[in-house]
């Protein structure tokens, strides 16, 4: 047996090679040169001693290779540099699947990206049947493709179509599904029973050769010039832009390395990914998703806006009050991470209706075989529905998901507050109302604190965590803990009214709804708003928000400053707002009818709109109207971070990507600033401003960053 700081080898009577990556002073392994040296060390050997028979690859950790070593990646300096990274990477791997001796992957634990290629370049795959793994090419997610052979190597296994479906969309495969897509060959039950499997093949199979190294391959579904593939290949471009809408070039990238391996032997298909690899690691799009949903986002995870020396907790019972959509969601996101919920409502028939909504979604996810009957019988027998306060009794946590009145919220504050023991921590679910104010109705307001969801919350990724005037910093831990607890991505903002994420998202909305005004084409509002980036357009968003909702927010906010002796300021889309919405009693999609009109899962766009608001004769360039959209949200995040509304910069990017779906190529709203360039900013923002109003103004923060030559970032 032989030791290297990163693998290890040995050989048994067989003259069968064990290789197993274990790189020191990581969780998982990664593709960089401390692994991929070593390796190729391996693999001169492996051509060159005649006792090795074959190669078994596998790893020490839970995981098998979870992909390229993204420091590495950001590192580089230009397309040269990241072209001749793959061209290094895949001279190793060629050079083991055509060494004429068996190669087998034993893949103990999750698979992606470089590490997923670096399977597909054996000859066989074998994988654990464990839940837990997963196997995909998820690149596009951080605007990347796969440089390791991905792109040549998958549609050479499963066919371009299906290989299409996958690397553009970043799916991660089980491996139940990756064994019926044919991407591996067996699955084993155990870590022995996997090795086993992987040597007794390699024993079986004394010569190997990967199918297109061998005389009269042909690509399962036909290559480029098949008939049926050129049908797809020339559907692709407008099916992809039709999601990507052309700001995501590694998804164009993508579809070339397809259509043009399918027309060239291997090596060169290789080659030609190389350079697509190179223009999509130096492209802006690839920048700033790297900088935003991996470092940042990682930074967020492992507690940078978590409270220093507090004990990490865990919840075991948690209270929700309301039964409703989010107290619903709420239920089951808390129950499917192992916490006993307490679900209360007014009625028990409301509280029994919110714990169905669970077992809504988990008949769903048994019939299609995501889920067992038993793991659902046992993931409910967790909610339990009330209508008692004293069944809070133990409860570690309680939050409140009422209707956003302050009374109703006061109300459910003091009897829950009743029931629990001292030391329990009592959020509110608000969006918009600030926590302090409603800290008044708590007898402790140091353990008062805002946990914001978002709907849905089954599938929504973010909570955002608010911090009142009197919030300590143990109870700000508690409610961090628990979000990671339960899967979520935790921000933490200061209190103010609407937030960080609903007062930055009110603007987008508001944004259209100012320009339905003004005679801007409604068609033309919507198409500016996905060409944007933006997950839905702001008038059919507005319509899923409820018209109802904003008019009642509206109206407590005035309710509110006029408290404090402040007017509300209107806004251009406000009078939109009220003849739409309380002349027209159009409340949105949830009674059939607003800006749209809606017919089961249809809509249109409701016809009286242009008569209400009659188009101008000349209509305003494309551009204009998402520069109005992306500018009045990147504004606004700026005033947040510089009112410390957010803490951190990791905090406002996550938060407007995950929370409202901030165009995600950007890197985030306030990465939007940097990386047009403060000074380029102002520039825009004050033509904006004279045009359409100071709502345009760009925030002062920007201004001393345009003139001191500054940004958004955070000190490590």
């Amino acid at each position: 047996m032989s030791e290297h700081d990163t693998v290890q080898f040995e050989l048994d009577a067989d003259g069968i090679g064990l290789l197993t990556f274990d790189q020191p002073g990581r969780a998982m392994n990664v593709l960089n040169p401390s692994l991929v040296e070593p390796f190729a060390a391996i693999v001169a050997r492996l051509e060159s001693d005649e006792t090795i028979k074959g190669l078994v690859l596998t790893s020490g950790k839970s995981t098998f290779v979870v992909g390229a070593d993204i420091d590495q990646l950001a590192a580089i300096a230009g397309a040269d540099e990241a072209f001749r990274l793959c061209e290094d990477l895949k001279r190793v791997l060629r050079r083991m699947e055509t060494c004429g001796k068996p190669v087998a992957a034993a893949l103990n634990g999750t698979a992606l990206g470089g590490g997923l290629e670096l399977a597909l370049a054996c000859h066989a795959r074998f994988a654990l049947d464990d839940p837990a793994l997963k196997l995909g090419l998820p690149e596009v997610k951080l605007g990347l493709l796969p440089g390791g052979g991905g792109t040549q190597r998958l549609p050479r296994l499963i066919g371009i179509q299906k290989s299409f479906e996958l690397i553009t969309q970043g799916t991660e495969l089980s491996a139940a599904e990756a064994l019926g897509l044919g991407l591996v060959d067996e699955l084993a039950a155990s870590g022995t029973d996997l090795l086993h499997k992987a040597r007794a093949w390699c024993l079986a199979h004394s010569r190997a050769a990967q199918p297109w190294d061998k005389a009269g391959f042909r690509m399962p579904g036909g290559d480029s010039r098949h008939p049926g593939i050129v049908q797809l290949l020339a559907i692709a471009p407008s099916i992809a832009n039709a999601r990507s809408h052309g700001n995501y070039p590694a998804i164009t990238h993508i579809m070339s390395c397809l259509f043009e391996g399918g027309l060239l032997d291997f090596d060169a298909a290789c080659k030609v990914e190389s350079r697509y690899f190179a223009a999509c690691v130096v492209s802006p799009a690839a920048k700033n998703m790297i900088g935003t949903l991996w470092y940042q986002l990682n930074a967020i995870k492992k507690g940078q806006s978590r409270p220093r020396g507090v004990p990490a907790g865990k919840v075991g019972k948690v209270g929700v009050l309301g039964a409703g959509m989010m107290g619903a969601g709420i239920a089951y996101a808390s129950a499917r991470a192992g916490i006993e919920v307490v679900l209360l409502d007014t009625t028990i028939e409301n509280a029994e209706r919110g714990k169905a909504w669970s077992q809504g979604l988990l008949d769903k996810a048994v019939a299609r075989g995501r889920s067992t009957a038993a793991k659902r019988d046992q993931l409910l027998a967790r909610i339990r529905p009330t209508t008692r306060y004293e069944d809070l009794a133990g409860c570690d946590l309680v939050i409140e998901a009422v209707f956003e009145d302050r009374a109703i919220k006061a109300a459910c504050t003091q009897q829950a507050e009743a029931a629990i023991a001292a030391d329990a921590v009592f959020a509110s679910n608000t969006s918009t109302l600030p926590i302090t104010g409603l800290a008044q109705a708590s007898a402790r307001p140091a353990n008062f604190i805002g946990l914001h969801f978002f709907s849905p919350v089954d599938r929504m990724p973010l909570v955002e965590i608010i911090v009142g005037a009197r919030t300590s910093d143990e109870t700000l831990a508690r409610g961090f803990d628990y979000v990671l607890q339960i899967g979520k991505t935790p921000i933490v903002v200061n209190d103010s009214r609407g937030f960080y994420t609903s007062r930055v998202f009110a603007t987008y909305v508001m944004e259209g709804l100012a320009m339905l005004g003004e005679g801007v084409h409604p068609r033309s509002i919507e198409v500016a708003g996905v060409k944007a980036g933006m997950p839905m357009p702001p008038l059919a968003l507005q319509d899923e928000v409820s018209l109802g909702l904003s008019l009642h927010i509206m109206a407590q906010t005035r309710k509110d400053l006029a408290a404090e002796g402040k007017p509300l300021p209107e806004h251009p889309g406000d009078a939109v707002l009220r003849t739409v919405g309380g002349e027209h009693g159009r409340l949105g999609r949830k009674i059939g009818k607003g800006f749209y009109d809606y017919d089961g899962k249809d809509k249109t766009l409701w016809p009286q709109l242009t008569r209400l608001y009659p188009p101008q004769a000349e209509q305003p360039a494309q551009q204009e109207l998402i520069d109005r959209l992306m500018f009045v949200q990147a504004n606004e995040a700026a005033r947040c971070f510089e009112e410390h509304v957010v803490r951190s910069v990791a905090d406002g990017n996550i938060g407007s990507i995950f929370g409202w779906g901030f165009a995600p190529f950007h890197g985030g709203a306030l990465q939007f600033i940097n990386a047009m360039g403060a000074a380029r900013f102002v520039e825009r923002s004050r033509e904006l401003a004279a045009r359409y109003g100071d709502r345009f103004a760009p925030a002062a923060i920007v201004l001393r960053q345009a003139a001191e030559g500054g940004r958004f970032e955070d000190v490590a």
